[in-house]
């Protein structure tokens, strides 16, 4: 039998209409659909589709069973994530042996910051496995600025406020436009670096890009919590004509 193929589809900031060609086609042809969500919630990726979907779709939806409950340097998170993935790996190859195709939906990108790499290097070598970039929420974020992120010879640096703060404090000093994704809980921390950084003047925060909350706010005047779908610009101010 001739295997199928798993479909790693990124689907873009939030919008069904900044969705490439091939993302659509591939979903609203899948008879079988998998997707990343917390326990208890629609899931972000699949509210993106929301109304896409052939009737007799098939849905798999994989719960993570751990997201912020257990600090990541815990060995209990990465041995929990890591048997979940190679459980959601073994669904999908099982599909695809049997001939079915499986379209993985991807918020963004689905090679960037994305948990569809953990299931990419747990299938490649076992089935057929495609990816289908997306438009990063992060592009998404800085358009909806209405302002160039770089400008000629700009740095532009991409972080995650996950990191200690002193790392963050270095980085935000040292580049000339940043990106800093996954805020969340992490927000006050996040003020302090620019801050410390000698940036907050610049910083922006925008919240649910390219969705229908879309919300564009000075770093200064935002709330005390962001919501996971958060992204911390500050645009470069290179040489331009």
């Amino acid at each position: 039998m001739t295997p199928g193929t798993v479909h790693g589809v990124g689907l873009g900031p939030g919008a069904q209409d900044l969705m490439s060609v091939r993302a659509d086609r591939l979903v609203r042809g899948a008879r079988n659909i998998a997707f990343f969500r917390k326990p208890g919630r629609f899931g972000q990726a699949r509210r993106i589709v929301e109304g896409m979907l052939r009737a007799d779709a098939s849905e798999f939806a994989m719960e993570y069973p751990v997201t912020t409950e257990i600090a990541t340097i815990d060995p209990r998170y990465a041995a929990q994530l890591a048997g979940f993935y190679a459980d959601c790996a073994r669904h999908l190859v099982a599909l695809a042996s049997g001939g079915e195709d499986v379209v993985v939906l991807c918020e963004g990108d689905p090679f960037f910051y994305g948990s569809f790499m953990h299931l990419h290097s747990r299938l490649t070598g076992l089935v057929p496995v495609q990816v289908v970039p997306g438009m990063t929420g992060m592009s998404g974020a800085w358009t909806a600025t209405d302002t160039p992120i770089t400008w000629g010879d700009d740095v532009l640096t991409v972080l995650t406020a996950t990191l200690p703060e002193a790392d963050l404090v270095r980085r935000i000093r040292d580049t000339d436009a940043l990106v800093v994704m996954k805020i969340g809980r992490h927000l006050d921390k996040l003020r302090r670096a620019v801050a410390a950084a000698g940036r907050d003047e610049a910083a922006w925060l925008v919240e649910h890009a390219a969705m229908p909350d879309q919300r564009v706010t000075r770093l200064a005047d935002a709330d005390s919590v962001a919501p996971y779908f958060s992204i911390l610009l500050i645009h470069g101010q290179g040489r331009r004509p």
